[in-house]
């Protein structure tokens, strides 16, 4: 009873941890800055996050997470332990109980090494969940009933679409296209139809600021600061929202495949239950305008963005530890 149970979104973007009780108490970029000389961590989440393309070369800013599953195993299980003890504190009485969210196309390997990151950090057992399930617990869709629900989560290094029945997942398929493929399109467009360079953090200001899936009716505009590849020089251009859509078409259509793929494969049974129920989309991808009706246009099943669809898969994951024994039953190959 005294010890807290934590579920982490252990996301190529971003990290969220919620904790039983509190809710969730930590989003922060999945960003640690490392000093090369001693490798020692200098910086975590958001204050890494500003140093982005603004450092010396004795610091290297790393993404310890690269389509939703582990690149440096030493940095991310030193950025778990850091988020579990400021949760849980460094020195413990009762160690917490850790249910992390794994993409679920991963291999064996590769979900072996998220679930030993995660029981070095807290100093036990740690658990694992896919997190199309995860994102379905917290999105609170019926997943004890043998009723269909499908749910698509659009992650910022994946997209995964799954049918869910009975604590377990019936159907899945993912591609790894997410938030930041995204942001690499809206870069190659203005790189390749105005020859201007432009970071990361400025892609993904203008996909939060006029990016849409489908055209808008009121065309946006933004001024965009960037280096003309030409002559070398800082530049000024203005996009529009129309410009970006275009841009986006490609990924796009990876994430429209992927929703297909499972509807595709799905029972007739579960089939008839997501058209009266509808596809629920979760996960950051799922804030980009319109993308729940271009999703609705190509499925012809009406498509609905969860109330907090960033969080969905950390409160799903905090959640699910309370019936793991029936999602682990669910779960055959683990």
């Amino acid at each position: 009873m005294f010890e807290k149970k934590i579920g982490i979104d252990l996301g190529t973007s971003n990290i969220l941890v919620y904790v039983k009780g509190r809710g969730i108490v930590i989003q922060e970029p999945s960003i640690v800055a490392v000093s090369i000389s001693d490798n020692k961590i200098v910086a975590v989440g958001e204050e890494a996050r500003t140093m982005l393309g603004r450092v010396p070369e004795a610091i290297e800013v790393l993404h310890p997470l690269r389509d939703g599953v582990i690149a440096d195993y030493v940095v991310t299980e030193a950025l778990l332990r850091y988020f579990i003890d400021r949760i849980a504190g460094r020195f413990r009485l009762f160690r917490p109980i850790v249910m992390v969210s794994v993409p679920v196309g991963v291999t064996s390997v590769e979900e072996r090494a998220v679930r030993d990151a995660a029981r070095q950090a807290a100093g036990r057992e740690a658990f694992v969940i896919p997190e199309p399930l995860a994102a379905a617990i917290g999105a609170g869709l019926p997943i004890d009933t043998p009723t269909g629900s499908m749910v698509v989560d659009i992650g910022g290094g994946t997209s995964e679409a799954a049918v869910v029945s009975m604590y377990g997942i019936v159907v899945s398929s993912s591609v790894r296209v997410g938030g930041l493929k995204f942001d690499e399109a809206i870069s190659a467009y203005l790189r390749r139809k105005y020859n201007l360079i432009i970071g990361e953090q400025t892609a993904e200001e203008i996909k939060i600021a006029i990016g849409s899936a489908l055209p808008l009716e009121e065309n946006l505009e933004m001024e965009v600061r960037g280096r003309d590849q030409v002559a070398g020089l800082p530049r000024t251009i203005r996009v529009t929202s129309h410009e970006i859509t275009e841009a986006l078409a490609e990924p796009l259509s990876a994430v429209v495949g992927v929703v297909k793929n499972v509807l595709e494969q799905t029972p007739p049974e579960l089939a008839s239950d997501i058209i009266d129920r509808g596809i629920m989309l979760t996960g950051g991808g799922a804030l980009l305008r319109n993308i729940d009706r271009l999703l609705a246009q190509h499925t012809n099943v009406p498509c609905y963005v969860a109330d907090n669809p960033i969080a969905c898969v950390a409160l799903g994951a905090g959640r699910a530890i309370d019936f793991y024994d029936a999602i682990r039953r669910s779960l055959a190959t683990w």
